[in-house]
């Protein structure tokens, strides 16, 4: 019996040991939910966390030089870059870093993508007035370029134009100011639908507001001549300063009543890609005054129409391609002109007759109206095309040029001579507001490393305008840019002006 006991209490002791041991020992840990790579998507992508949708972060920092441009590669001209006097820079620099999240979930309806891209730009800033007060050291911007959802064909959101093609204005690099096709590669608002047939064979509509561009609508203007001279202007002397920089009338856009209507057919195979693309666009214009009882001309129905090829692996070298496009427009001309282009131009240089400088200057628009008159539509044709040829897995060269050229309407054209006229008097000069613009270029870049690129673009633009003669007068003085009251010759200008960039793509 006491050795029955003394075994049982034992294996008690041994039992509440035992327990208390395992009582010390440590919980398992809930197993941790690592991030996975995401293959049905390419690339970089990756899921989140507790999740069944992917995604990809990318983007690229970047540093640029420019020369002669007063701008980020644009053209050198208005205020001060067309001055080319002590007000104009001869070098402007930006630095930039664009960040982008692409996220997409497979669903049975397809796959469900969102796609955002900002971007945080600080540029040098250009002296805009011949009196500055002192110099900024720059200044900082923010911008939104895509930022939108697409599902089952469906596209809702700001991004590309489907009127645009896939290389936008940089048929083989370039400026921002190539003329011959649409472009807006900040974005513009939309809805679009896109059908797939296979073999890379789309067609897609879409509904764009156009006012949300990064350069918005052209002029709509309104050339009525009042005692001052154009609509909305003071003086003489007020309308014939704003009429040398290319504004020749009131823009005088009434609120927004329809968006643009767009429609584009894609072939993209091995070969290459070509591509045909319409648009309609509303003009819906204010008053002929500044009051409603003045009335107004009835709303009219601009349109554009556009076709690209692009033909790849020719035979020069693997990799090597040739974009080509071309457009006309009668109404629209946002879709030639496109949005990183200027809208007024004017350009100052010597004069070969004894005037004090000589003068080019332009405007473009949609149209033109005055009072009693219905708009006259302006009409314009351009193309554009590049050259890309691979030398090297780490050499790459490109040329590129394009051409366009604008023409107002018979009653657009004389409302506009009509002020102008008003402003210079008749005696010494000959007004016509058309005029036709080239650019041509060419650009070397350097990849060093993976997704490290040097580049060197230079470019040069001619402004073939058709006003001839000489101008004098107060109307003559042009205060933004320093400009004296005095005889300009009225002229041709041209310009050149050069890139340096670096960017890091990550």
């Amino acid at each position: 019996m006491k050795f029955k006991s003394l075994l049982l209490g034992s294996a008690a002791g041994l039992l509440a040991v035992g327990g208390a041991q395992a009582a010390d020992l440590p919980v398992k840990a809930k197993a941790v939910e690592y991030v996975k790579i995401c293959s049905l998507y390419g690339a970089g992508f990756y899921y989140i966390p507790g999740t069944d949708t992917c995604i990809k972060l990318g983007g690229y920092v970047r540093a640029d030089v420019l020369a002669n441009t007063n701008s980020d590669y644009g053209i050198g001209q208005g205020a001060p870059g067309g001055a080319n006097n002590r007000l104009d820079n001869y070098y402007q620099t930006r630095a930039r870093f664009d960040f982008n999240v692409d996220t997409r979930t497979a669903t049975e309806y397809g796959v469900v993508r969102t796609y955002a891209d900002t971007i945080f730009s600080w540029d040098t800033t250009a002296v805009t007035g011949s009196n500055p007060s002192a110099f900024s050291t720059g200044s900082a911007s923010l911008g939104l370029y895509h930022a939108f959802i697409q599902f089952a064909g469906f596209t809702f959101g700001r991004t590309v134009s489907i009127f645009d093609t896939p290389w936008q204005s940089y048929p083989a690099g370039g400026p921002d100011f190539l003329p011959g096709g649409s472009n807006n590669v900040t974005g513009v608002n939309q809805i679009a639908y896109t059908a797939d047939f296979g073999q890379g064979i789309t067609a897609s509509v879409a509904l764009q507001d156009l006012t949300t561009a990064a350069g918005g609508q052209t002029n709509l203007y309104n050339a009525s001549i009042t005692a001052g001279g154009l609509s909305g202007f003071t003086s003489a002397s007020a309308a014939g300063a704003a009429f040398i920089q290319g504004i020749y009338g009131t823009n005088d856009w009434g609120g927004t009543r329809m968006p643009d209507i767009v429609g584009a057919v894609r072939v993209d195979q091995a070969w290459g890609l070509a591509q045909f693309s319409v648009a309609a666009h509303e003009l819906h214009t204010a008053y002929y005054g500044t009051t409603e009882p003045t009335g107004h001309p009835d709303d009219k129905w601009g349109w554009a129409v556009q076709g690209a090829l692009s033909i790849k692996n020719i035979p020069t070298g693997a990799g090597d391609s040739i974009n080509l496009q071309a457009v006309y427009t009668d109404g629209a001309s946002r879709y030639n002109f496109q949005s990183l282009f200027p809208q007024n131009i004017y350009i100052y240089g010597g004069s070969g007759i004894g005037a004090y400088q000589s003068l080019g200057f332009a405007g473009i628009a949609d149209g033109v109206f005055g009072t009693g008159t219905g708009i006259d539509t302006v009409k314009t044709w351009g193309f554009r095309g590049g050259y890309t040829h691979n030398w090297s897995p780490n050499w790459v060269s490109a040329i590129y040029g394009a051409y366009a050229s604008l023409r107002y309407g018979n009653t657009g054209k004389a409302l506009i001579c009509a002020n102008f006229v008003a402003a210079y008097g008749a005696a010494t000069a000959t007004c016509n507001p058309d005029f036709n613009l080239a650019v041509i270029g060419g650009n070397v870049v350097w990849t060093p490393v993976k997704n490290l690129a040097f580049t060197a673009d230079l470019s040069y633009v001619w402004l073939d305008q058709k006003y001839s003669g000489t101008i004098a007068g107060a109307a003559t003085a042009n205060a933004a840019v320093a400009k004296p009251a005095a005889t300009y010759e009225l002229k041709d200008q041209g310009n050149l002006q050069l890139l340096l960039r670096a960017q890091r793509t990550f």
